[in-house]
């Protein structure tokens, strides 16, 4: 999958949580979201593309989502 439909369905993912009060709540909420619903294989994908590019094309709370919450949504080693 490439790298810019993923930034758009984890900000799609983002805009909902986005009204949440609770900023904290919310990055843990989009992080819950993209570990249980996305394969590994995107989660993959999406981590690189916030290493190499600081996450680009990311809204802000998408990306401090991933980067708080990095350890829970790398994929499990086989």
């Amino acid at each position: 999958m490439n790298q810019l439909h993923l930034a758009m369905m984890a900000n799609q993912i983002g805009s909902f949580f986005l009204s949440y009060p609770d900023q904290e709540e919310a990055r843990a909420e989009i992080a819950t979201h993209i570990q249980r619903f996305w394969a590994p294989r995107m989660r993959s994908q999406l981590l690189e593309h916030v290493a190499l590019t600081g996450g680009h094309g990311l809204d802000p709370l998408v990306i401090e989502a991933i980067q708080a919450h990095r350890a829970r949504l790398l994929p499990l080693a086989a």
